[in-house]
């Protein structure tokens, strides 16, 4: 039996994966957490052998999500399942410690099998997630971006997405003075002198969900 957390911050989403897995025989659910803190508090908990994660979470994030649980159970295989499908964010997930990749657009026998496969200590990528890691590894096209730590990577989505340094610094359970720290090497990494330069590039690399507007601090 291969024992399963869901980590989204929608339920109905959970709800449909649970019952989706659920009427699998050798697949079980045994928690649900709608962000990092509730993560981590259930992967010490249930010990579980697959965490199913979303990127994007209530209040915090899915890398910070994937890096808190495995410090805390090394041994748990991630599986990240996300509507982000860029290189930026695939990459800082496979830095974190995730060992397979689906987008939300895949079919749920996609799914199933893909949790099979990192069960058996094999990876999985969606078709789409696959051809972006292929074009990456042939081009190179974002070597400023794949210098970024997934913290620094966290740091700048957020304040691309228009978060203030003081909510940047209470979802990462750090002090404003360490995320203006954290933004001054990543301005270092990618050349940028400007926020302007900073917001640009993130935007260029697929870090501004649709709907958001980024915003100067």
């Amino acid at each position: 039996m291969i024992r399963i957390i869901l980590i989204d911050d929608h339920a109905v989403v959970r709800t449909g994966y649970r019952r989706l897995l659920s009427a699998e025989p050798d697949l079980q659910v045994v928690g649900e957490a709608a962000s990092a803190d509730e993560a981590n508090a259930l992967v010490s908990q249930c010990q579980p052998d697959i965490a199913v994660v979303d990127l994007s979470l209530r209040g915090s994030s899915g890398l910070e999500a994937i890096r808190g649980m495995r410090a805390r159970h090394p041994g748990l295989r991630i599986l990240v399942l996300s509507m982000h499908d860029s290189a930026g964010h695939v990459t800082q997930a496979l830095k974190s410690g995730a060992h397979g990749y689906l987008t939300k657009y895949c079919e749920p026998d996609e799914v199933i099998e893909a949790i099979r496969r990192i069960a058996l200590g094999r990876r999985a990528f969606s078709p789409e997630i696959a051809d972006i890691l292929a074009a990456e590894a042939i081009t190179d096209n974002a070597p400023a971006l794949h210098s970024l730590t997934p913290r620094e990577f966290e740091v700048l989505r957020m304040l691309a997405q228009g978060e203030s340094t003081n909510r940047i610094a209470d979802a990462m359970h750090l002090s404003p003075k360490t995320v203006f720290n954290y933004l001054s090497l990543i301005r270092q990494k990618l050349d940028a002198d400007s926020d302007f330069k900073l917001l640009h590039f993130a935007a260029a690399h697929g870090m501004v969900e649709l709907g958001q507007q980024p915003a100067i601090l």
